[in-house]
């Protein structure tokens, strides 16, 4: 029987797990047409989501917390992705098949987030993934989000397995300091939404995944 590296996989959510992108998009443009601005690419939005709404914000509205609009476009545009949060969302190509996997060999798999919790819960309960997480450790549950070991730490505890024989999975250089940080191994998901000016090598990560399809060989070697 095919033996398992780890005790326990925890995944980051967008952009490792799943592809939110689509959704962002939708969001993000509707947003963008109400204030009268251009319209994004998706491919171009990408690598704005792994700091979420403010790394949406920042960018296409060149604006930070300090600015007095802030809070209201922000709001505004987290309204519009929580009505269309699932449209288009899916996990990537092969995840499905290793969930289930993940299942069948009784090793337990979670997430650990910097998506909110009212965001991550809607898009899990919409979403067919053939197996349901063990464990969900999004912001509203720790101190200290990545890349502060803490909500890996939270997970681990939870699911009674020890930081050095769980595997965690990021597509941003946070994921991978939080998982170092607690101990854990690190595979980064070079697939995921990179910056175009990241040197993935640079991380420090256990493992690479080039393609979704390799996190089955690198769990399952």
């Amino acid at each position: 029987m095919m033996k398992a590296r780890f005790e326990a996989v925890l995944f980051d959510l967008d952009g490792t797990l799943l592809d939110t992108a689509p959704d962002f998009t939708t969001a993000t443009n509707i947003l963008l047409r109400q204030k009268k601005l251009p319209q994004i690419k998706e491919q171009d939005i990408r690598t704005l989501i792994s700091d979420g709404s403010a790394g949406i914000i920042s960018k296409l509205f060149a604006m930070n917390s300090s600015n007095p609009q802030y809070e209201k476009i922000r709001h505004e545009l987290l309204d519009l992705y929580s009505r269309h949060l699932a449209d288009q969302t899916l996990p990537f190509k092969g995840l499905v098949e290793l969930l289930k996997k993940l299942d069948v060999h009784d090793i337990p798999w979670g997430i650990v987030t910097n998506k909110p919790e009212i965001y991550t819960n809607s898009i899990l309960e919409k979403l067919d993934l053939a197996s349901y997480p063990k464990v969900v450790v999004c912001p509203d549950h720790v101190r200290f989000t990545k890349p502060n070991p803490e909500p890996i730490i939270l997970a681990c505890n939870k699911l009674g397995i020890k930081p050095e024989n769980t595997v965690y999975i990021g597509d941003h250089i946070r994921d991978i300091q939080a998982g170092a940080n607690a101990g854990a191994i690190t595979i980064a998901a070079a697939y995921g939404y990179i910056e175009k000016y990241d040197d993935i090598s640079k991380w420090h990560a256990n493992f690479i995944a080039n393609q979704p399809e390799d996190l089955l060989k690198l769990i399952f070697p």
